[in-house]
């Protein structure tokens, strides 16, 4: 890793509003922090996380100096702002290793080694029938568990195993204060494979009394490794679909049409998507996934992992996130004036946030295109109320306004509230190449039946309809899928991130 490169993010606010995070200082933390990300609003839109250290405003390094400062440069910058933002495991290990900051592209070097190339690593070993090819050994004058006895040629050389390497991790989890037996027993019920984190002798002493974790190691050890997938839109998409498995909060890649960008880019069928332009989404929904890749424009990048690959990371309890990191294939960050010229993100039209002023339905009008409506329409068979899913990213469905998990409570002028999936299918089916819905989004959907309100077209008022678009081929069946979802699930709220609200700490919304 040649330097730490800080990401730039330019944010833009309304009036009246704010960037929509807190700028903290806490106590046993350095740095200016990224607190308490509003769900939806521009800082969380535009990519910040929680926990990351903002070095620069408007191109002023920022990091030394006090908060107040800081609050005050950024509440004197107006609607716009512009940040240079190191992620918190980037920002914690550069000041370990005394990397200065403001010249983030200069390394200290140490006895002619360059500190940055002292790191933890990560080995990942699957058992030969000669077994793995190592020992481990421990010593009452040396505290830890150490590698010996790797043979020449095994299963633990080839994975990068040397000799004298302390153990620090079996599959995620610190060994550190374990006894002999017990890492013996771990590494046995572990099976036929096992993911170990190793310090060598001199990345140890360059580490001595500091915390050490997988999020500092390198991963270029691994028999498998991410890809980056950099794919340019094509006139009918980028050709697949992204499927969101609820229960693994996983996003996943499929339907690679033959022939498509993603297909020519790399993407294979059911990779999982760990992030978008360098942004991670284990975190997001559906929808936020999708309104990521709308704001990337024409062009995206993603990291994607196979299942082989999935599941090596998972079992070290490791983000391939590290290896985008390690890599730094993303390119540099540019300058300020660069970043003051970038376009201002691309906001869903019809993003609405579930306020009090603000119940009320909407109706989107669509025309069927050759890959037909691009929605997935979803309910429990038997239960009354079906909602969307799997909205195609550029899709008919997606110009018109539909966005994931809205209720469904029209279609083409009939209400279907009460009526089955079959039933609501049939409708759709009989629509022919233009389709009326009336929707409402989950949240407002709740909090108006809650209040016994009847949701109809009279809540709409001229202002309240969403962009109406039409595509310009219609033809072509629509997608239909037929999947279970929870009784209740849990509305959209605004999530906070946890911390300190001590005296130990200041914080300034911003």
């Amino acid at each position: 890793m040649a330097g730490y490169k800080p990401s730039v993010i330019s944010l833009t606010k309304r009036q009246g509003h704010t960037f929509g995070f807190y700028l903290r200082v806490e106590h046993g933390e350095e740095g200016h922090l990224i607190r308490c990300l509003e769900m939806g609003g521009p800082a969380e839109l535009a990519g910040m996380k929680d926990g990351g250290r903002i070095l620069r405003v408007n191109g002023t390094f920022v990091d030394e100096l006090s908060h107040s400062e800081v609050v005050d440069m950024v509440r004197n910058s107006g609607p716009t702002v512009t940040f240079h933002i190191l992620d918190e495991a980037s920002y914690v290990q550069a000041k370990a290793q005394e990397v200065n900051l403001s010249n983030p592209q200069s390394t200290p070097v140490a006895n002619g080694v360059s500190k940055q190339d002292l790191k933890p690593k990560l080995c990942y070993l699957v058992k030969s029938s000669s077994g793995y090819g190592f020992s481990i050994r421990s010593e009452k004058s040396e505290p830890g568990l150490f590698m010996t006895e790797v043979m020449q040629g095994s299963v633990a050389d080839r994975a990068g195993v040397n000799v004298k390497d302390r153990l620090l991790e079996v599959n995620g989890e610190s060994v550190e204060g374990a006894t002999h037996e017990q890492v013996v027993e771990k590494i046995k019920l572990s099976g036929g494979s096992i993911m170990f984190l190793l310090v060598d002798e001199e990345t140890d002493r360059q580490y001595q009394n500091k915390k050490i974790g997988a999020w500092l190691a390198t991963a270029k050890h691994l028999p498998h490794q991410p890809r980056i997938a950099d794919i340019t839109k094509g006139p009918d998409g980028y050709g697949f679909l992204l499927k969101e498995d609820v229960n693994q909060k996983c996003h996943f890649l499929r339907d690679i049409d033959r022939g498509s960008p993603a297909e020519r880019a790399g993407v294979k069928e059911m990779d999982r998507l760990v992030a978008v332009d360098g942004r991670e989404v284990e975190e997001c929904n559906h929808g936020q996934v999708v309104d990521m890749i709308r704001q990337s424009g024409n062009k995206c990048c993603f990291l994607v992992v196979d299942k082989a690959t999935d599941q090596m990371y998972k079992q070290g309890k490791v983000s391939p996130m590290l290896f985008l990191e390690e890599t730094g294939d993303s390119s540099s960050p540019p300058s300020y004036t660069e970043a003051l010229n970038l376009p201002d993100p691309v906001r869903p039209s019809t993003y609405v946030q579930a306020k009090e002023e603000e119940l009320k339905p909407k109706l989107c009008r669509m025309e069927k295109t050759p890959a037909g409506y691009g929605f997935h329409l979803n309910g429990i068979v038997g239960v009354s109320g079906q909602f969307i899913k799997d909205v195609v990213s550029g899709g008919a469905a997606d110009r018109a306004g539909l966005q994931e998990d809205d209720m469904v409570v029209e279609v083409n002028g009939e209400n279907v509230e009460q009526s089955s999936h079959d039933e609501v299918v049939a409708l759709i089916r009989s629509s022919g190449s233009s389709l009326e819905m009336l929707l409402a989004n989950k949240s407002v959907y709740d909090q108006l039946k809650a209040k016994g309100v009847s949701i109809t077209r009279l809540l709409l008022e001229e202002t309240s309809y969403a962009q109406v678009h039409t595509a310009d081929t219609p033809e072509e069946e629509e997608k239909h899928e037929e999947k279970a979802r929870p009784e209740s699930p849990p509305e959209q709220v605004r999530e906070r991130a946890k911390s300190s609200s001590s005296q130990d700490s200041l914080d300034e919304r911003l």
